[in-house]
């Protein structure tokens, strides 16, 4: 249960007779009604209130939906209070300049049923001779009538006599404990009215007249003060415990992804329980690896300089893994090569959907991009590229921004120059690629990447030197099985989790 759910609780509790024992020596409702119509015959009599306010609509059986306790009475708003309405700015004035002593009170002003003095709005003296009748008191509550519908709250005294908004009306000549009204107001069963009284409208806005006949139970006056006093008292328990409800939500929607951080830490380490001692061993990979380089130097694929290799030192090493792992270098792993962003300004370059061009927005983590944003045309893919695309099936991963975010091609395409294509060796079945689609990401971030203006970027030679942790083949294909495995148990988890909470908040709004 939220803190907004507890709240509705028990305000709802309040409204029914149920938060605070009755004493029935309190002098009932009904007579207070009677004292409640005597004053606004004086009022009318003073001149100031009008005699149709000593109307009152009838109400029928049908209309109350629940029995209130013995001295209670139902009543409709319009028996408890006059409902003024605010007015807007006129047509070709603005506000003033500087600070004036005349504040217009604005929706956006009217926070944590109170009023709040930052960003506020001011009006000229002359603005304000011709508005002053649409002003609110300290002794009056306002209610949002249009926007934000049904928020209530009490007046401060800085803001006593200040303008009022047509998005709001002021509660005035308040004939019960005005807390109790405001907290009235605030039950799911009153607000629930002002939703049905709007909802049929296409621009949602509560009239007066409605706000006028909305019902209410009305308690003695000495048990208003009761249940205001009992609400006051677990109000600042309620902000506790939202707070620590908030965190432990924050906990849990945080969870699933530091498990999958933690399942990854484990996986590069070599603890996931992978380990099969028949298994050839790193070495013999990275054997082939150097065989298949140098094949490609003959070829002239690759340059002789793509064979020497950088040594991971000993004080380099991060971490102990398993005996038949090896490190080493990312850029001594594979081949990479970076994407280009076509000048925007040839219209010709982006003028044809001939070949996909992905950025890093088209990339989710682990997934497969099958579709893209934007396209390029034949002539960018000759211009700008030499027309050497990445082919289905390719692992790329973003190095600028969004540091380390892997996916793979679902179809042949160009990438901009924030992404890099990588080709792992001696990789027939994907082994190699899939271990780095995961791993990636963790090591990438422990690389030594640089602040840029919007996140992290790596550059070529710290690309190079990423330290990957480097198991048999046969082992990453197992740790690759066993990270998803693991993953999909924590999916499962989280949406059983959501499942619960959702069957949870159903019952509670029953």
């Amino acid at each position: 249960m939220t803190a907004k759910q507890l709240t509705d609780s028990i305000l709802q509790m309040a409204i029914q007779g149920k938060l605070v024992p009755q004493d029935p020596n309190d002098e009932p409702a009904s007579v207070l009604l009677e004292h409640i119509r005597e004053k606004k015959r004086k009022l009318v009599t003073e001149g100031k209130l009008k005699k149709k306010e000593l109307e009152e609509t009838p109400i029928d059986d049908e209309e109350i939906t629940y029995d209130v306790p013995q001295g209670w009475t139902w009543v409709r708003m319009e028996s408890l209070c006059s409902v003024k309405g605010g007015k807007r700015i006129p047509v070709g004035e603005t506000f003033a300049s500087s600070p004036t002593n005349h504040i217009y009170i604005r929706v956006t002003d009217m926070k944590n049923h109170s009023l709040s003095n930052k960003s506020l709005k001011y009006i000229s003296d002359a603005l304000y001779e011709r508005l002053k009748q649409y002003t609110i008191s300290k002794d009056d509550l306002y209610l949002t009538i249009a926007g934000t519908i049904g928020d209530v709250g009490i007046v401060p005294e800085d803001f006593d006599g200040m303008n009022l908004t047509e998005n709001a009306v002021k509660l005035c000549y308040i004939h019960v404990y005005k807390m109790y009204l405001l907290y009235a107001i605030l039950s799911p069963f009153v607000q629930a009215q002002f939703i049905d009284k709007t909802k049929q409208m296409a621009q949602p806005k509560l009239a007066i007249e409605r706000i006028k006949s909305t019902l209410m139970p009305l308690p003695p006056l000495a048990e208003q003060h009761r249940i205001v006093e009992r609400i006051e008292e677990y109000l600042p328990v309620i902000k506790e415990y939202g707070e620590a409800y908030d965190e432990a939500f924050k906990m849990d929607a945080e969870l699933p992804d530091k498990l999958k951080k933690s399942i990854l830490q484990e996986a590069i380490m070599g603890k996931l329980g992978t380990q099969d001692p028949s298994d050839a061993p790193a070495s013999c990979l990275l054997n082939d690896i150097r065989a298949e380089k140098q094949k490609l130097v003959k070829e002239g694929v690759l340059k002789k300089k793509d064979l020497v290799e950088t040594p991971v030192e000993d004080d380099e090493v991060p971490f102990n893994i398993p005996k038949d792992w090896e490190w080493i270098r990312f850029g001594d792993l594979v081949a990479t090569s970076t994407g280009k962003t076509p000048a925007r300004g040839e219209v010709v370059y982006w003028s044809s959907n001939d070949y996909p061009w992905v950025s890093i927005s088209d990339m989710k983590q682990g997934e497969v991009v099958n579709s893209t944003r934007e396209f390029i045309s034949k002539k960018a893919a000759n211009d700008c590229f030499h027309n050497a695309i990445s082919k289905k099936g390719t692992l790329i991963m973003s190095f600028k921004l969004t540091v380390g975010r892997t996916s793979i091609l679902g179809m042949d395409a160009y990438h901009n120059e924030a992404i890099i294509s990588i080709k792992t060796y001696a990789d027939n079945d994907n082994y190699t690629r899939d271990y780095l689609a995961y791993i990636l990401p963790i090591i990438a971030n422990s690389g030594d990447s640089k602040d840029a203006i919007k996140g992290k970027t790596l550059n070529s030679k710290s690309i190079y030197n990423l330290l990957v942790p480097l198991p048999p083949l046969a082992e990453q294909h197992r740790i690759v099985q066993k990270i998803e495995e693991l993953y999909a148990e924590i999916d499962n988890m989280t949406i059983e989790n959501n499942i619960n909470i959702n069957e949870i908040e159903e019952t509670e709004k029953d």
